[in-house]
């Protein structure tokens, strides 16, 4: 296993399949395709349109890397110039729930452009390995919920436990473009009752990272929380300040506040891009992967506009930006507000389980 200086894991009791739990908040119905759509508090949107540019995984595309069937593949540009996959539960041989379980595991396209995005090789050469320790007992995993760089150190947010039941989340570095992983802190899985579970950072040119949080569990209806933390601080859960309403008025180091309408989150994704902020998510209803774009991190998200950028559709009917059953839709580095992509997962059966690229465009800035 890669990594050093490990943590102590804390072993929770097996509860419901991971497929099980999964499937009942990704698959959707039929829906139309590119259409704005505003959730809680938030103005409708514009007409945005997509298209698929390419399957990023499985048996054809990552096999050889013994990984034919992984999802989420967060994006990450590392410090040598190379693209990292960082994906979730991959396994080879039968599909999903079928052997040699690991999660995460990194895969790698050599050309970081996202016009040219091709994995070309893993960490750990023709069998991805597992980036840090966890041997699943009782059904644990360790799902990946943000990768990031900052100068020449590389991030990564994990969140622990029986799927849905975070026992903790767990943060990592590497200074050798994501080959070996090391243990930096913890945070509880019950703080601010589980909206610290699930967190995504964005790189600021202030000295800063800021970080939302919400809930890790689809079914469940969560605020979203906003963070600040000093960008050579990272590893200090005590250095990250929150952003709260008190007094009539909203400051860092108030008690944290949500920032937007709370609802059941997906995967979340938080980027500073060309002096603009991006979110992106899974929305659950209906299901949909959204943005909001705005021009600082503590911008009113109740009243900035919600753009849809993949709808939900049935196997087979898949055209545009109509996927059937999406989730992702993490930001892929080095493409802009006008031309965006976006690492997009798919799993509608056991055989179907994937990491996919869309191309987004008309998103209003």
């Amino acid at each position: 296993m890669h990594g050093s200086n490990n943590p102590p894991r804390a072993v929770r009791s097996a509860g419901p399949s991971r497929r099980a739990l999964l499937r009942s908040g990704a698959v959707g119905g039929l829906a139309v395709v590119g259409v704005g759509a505003g959730g809680p508090g938030a103005a409708a949107g514009p007409l945005v349109s997509g298209a698929k540019v390419r399957d990023l995984t499985g048996p054809a595309q990552t096999g050889r890397f013994a990984a034919p069937w992984t999802d989420l593949g967060i994006p990450a540009r590392c410090p040598d110039g190379s693209m990292l996959f960082v994906c979730g539960d991959t396994f080879d041989g039968g599909g999903v729930g079928g052997p040699d379980w690991r999660s995460p595991v990194g895969l790698r396209s050599s050309n970081p452009a996202p016009d040219s995005l091709l994995i070309d090789g893993s960490v750990g050469g023709s069998r991805a390995v597992g980036l840090v320790p966890e041997g699943h007992t009782g059904g644990t995993t360790a799902i990946p919920s943000d990768v990031f760089t900052v100068g020449s150190t590389m991030y990564m947010h994990l969140m622990r436990g029986v799927i849905y039941q975070t026992h903790h989340t767990d943060f990592w570095r590497s200074d050798d473009n994501g080959e070996t992983w090391h243990y930096l802190c913890q945070w509880p899985g019950d703080q601010y009752g589980g909206q610290f579970q699930q967190k995504t950072y964005a790189v600021a040119d202030d000295g800063y990272c800021y970080v939302l949080s919400t809930v890790f569990n689809r079914e469940v209806t969560s605020a979203l929380l906003l963070h600040r933390v000093p960008q050579d601080d990272l590893g200090n859960p005590a250095a990250y300040e929150p952003w709260g309403y008190a007094d009539g008025g909203w400051a860092w180091g108030r008690p944290p506040t949500s920032v937007t309408a709370a609802r059941r989150w997906g995967e979340i994704c938080f980027r500073a891009m060309a002096g603009r902020y991006a979110l992106t998510w899974l929305n659950m209803s209906p299901l949909d992967i959204r943005a909001q774009i705005f021009a600082v991190p503590t911008s009113n998200l109740f009243t900035t506009p919600e753009q849809t950028m993949i709808v939900p559709t049935v196997p087979g009917r898949e055209t545009g930006n109509a996927v059937a059953s999406p989730y992702g839709g993490f930001i892929v580095p080095g493409s802009s507000l006008s031309d965006l992509h976006i690492a997009v997962s798919q799993w509608y059966d056991n055989q179907n389980y994937r990491v996919m690229q869309y191309r987004v465009n008309g998103l209003t800035s």
